[in-house]
């Protein structure tokens, strides 16, 4: 027979149990930062862009997943199923399903946790100095003259970066500081490199590059002499270390990163040839219009200027003169005209009269002038001709000479 409860027995909800499972996990600090070795099986990439899959060994397996943003830095390691790795993440749980998974963050061929735990310790060292603060960057130049290369001058990275510089900007010189970029000797060679360039040629940027390769071919762009050259370089660097899922400390001391060689010629010449032909042209345009523009305000100036010459030049003062005196010509011609006109009328008048006043004019109306002879003296009076007396007698036509017999003087 069974006893019924007195009180009520405590019931939780699946979502609850586990709830209380993802806190006992997710509070444990040595679960939220941990390392996990293993093999990849069942490996997924969605179209979400989010990888999963499983770490499993031996005796056990462990769910995983990377978010989008996180994979993003991995997209050029080919992960397969079989593959050895090793993933940093913290335990969650996935409560749909009730699992706990391992949410990873980094991800890396197993092997490398030496080499990737030095990277750490160096770049805490460096970034405590300062090294890689923003405030010290140098600015780069759109438009360089003279660009450094400091690679390999037999790889492939050099080919290419020279490829670009030829095609974007054939008018920048380039110098290069050949070095190697693998093994025991490439870090104290390219140091020395860079001091060259430096020193010797003063580009106006630097192109630090190499093609990619593992964490052990890029070791040498982690070594500490490599990254204290380039913070103290005098020219802006530019890196283009490995592939775009690569970074080395050089990067972080680079005044600017590139995800590759050819990207880091690229990004060295942002104006490219065609930029200053377009720029160009456009000047042309704008200083033909702005010559234009001068040479008739110009000409109008002249004109201006050449009126105002017209105005008060000799020449045009001659003219004016010689128009002057032509007209003063004129003035006097018709003014003698009007006084010989005057003075011919005055002396037609006093012919006139004088003709009405000449003894001729009497003579005309039968009269006549007696003269003696003798002397020429007018004979007024009878008295004065006595018998006798030779005279001339003045007619209207011609004259006659005459005797007289016989004067006759009448008494008044």
């Amino acid at each position: 027979m069974s006893q019924i409860a007195l009180f009520e027995i405590p019931r939780l909800t699946v979502t609850e149990v586990t709830r209380r499972v993802r806190r006992l996990l997710e509070g444990d600090a040595a679960l939220q930062d941990v390392w996990v070795q293993g093999e990849i099986s069942n490996f997924s990439r969605p179209a979400s862009g989010h990888l999963y899959f499983t770490l499993k060994d031996a005796g056990a397996s462990l769910r995983c997943v990377m978010w989008k943003g996180d994979a993003l830095r991995v997209r050029g390691m080919p992960l397969q199923d079989g593959l050895s790795i090793e993933v940093h993440g913290k335990i969650g749980v996935y409560e749909p399903s009730g699992q706990y998974q391992l949410i990873v963050d980094l991800l890396r061929p197993a092997g490398e946790g030496a080499l990737y735990a030095e990277f750490m310790r160096l770049k805490a060292v460096l970034e405590a100095e300062g090294l890689f603060d923003s405030a010290r960057k140098r600015p780069l130049t759109n438009f360089p003259r003279k660009i450094g290369i400091v690679t390999s001058s037999t790889g492939a990275a050099l080919r290419d970066m020279l490829n670009v510089l030829r095609r974007r900007l054939p008018l920048a010189e380039v110098v290069l500081a050949a070095s190697p970029v693998q093994g025991t000797e490439a870090p104290p060679a390219l140091v020395l490199a860079l001091q060259k360039l430096n020193t010797l040629v003063k580009p106006d940027v630097i192109l630090l590059a190499r093609g990619g390769g593992s964490i052990e071919d890029l070791w040498a762009f982690n070594d500490e002499r490599v990254v204290r050259a380039v913070a103290a370089s005098k020219s802006p660097i530019i890196t283009g270390v490995g592939h775009e899922t690569d970074f080395t400390l050089v990067d972080f001391a680079s005044d600017l990163r590139a995800p590759t060689p050819t990207a880091a010629a690229e990004l060295a010449t942002p104006i490219t040839i065609l930029d200053l032909a377009g720029a160009l042209r456009a000047d042309r345009l704008r200083l033909n219009e702005v010559l234009n523009r001068e040479i008739e305000e110009r000409r109008a100036g002249l004109e201006s200027l050449n009126a105002g010459l017209r105005f008060y030049s000799p020449a045009r003062r001659l003219q004016t003169e010689s128009q002057r005196l032509d007209e003063l010509t004129r003035r006097a011609a018709r003014a003698l005209t009007q006084r010989l006109a005057l003075a011919s009328a005055h002396l037609a008048g006093i012919t006139r009269r004088l003709e009405s006043l000449s003894p001729l004019a009497v003579l005309s109306r039968g009269y006549a002038v007696v003269m003696r002879l003798k002397d020429g003296k007018i004979v007024e009076t009878a008295r004065q001709a006595p018998g006798g007396s030779d005279l001339r007698v003045r007619l209207a036509a011609g004259s006659l000479n005459v005797k007289v017999q016989e004067s006759f003087i009448e008494e008044s």
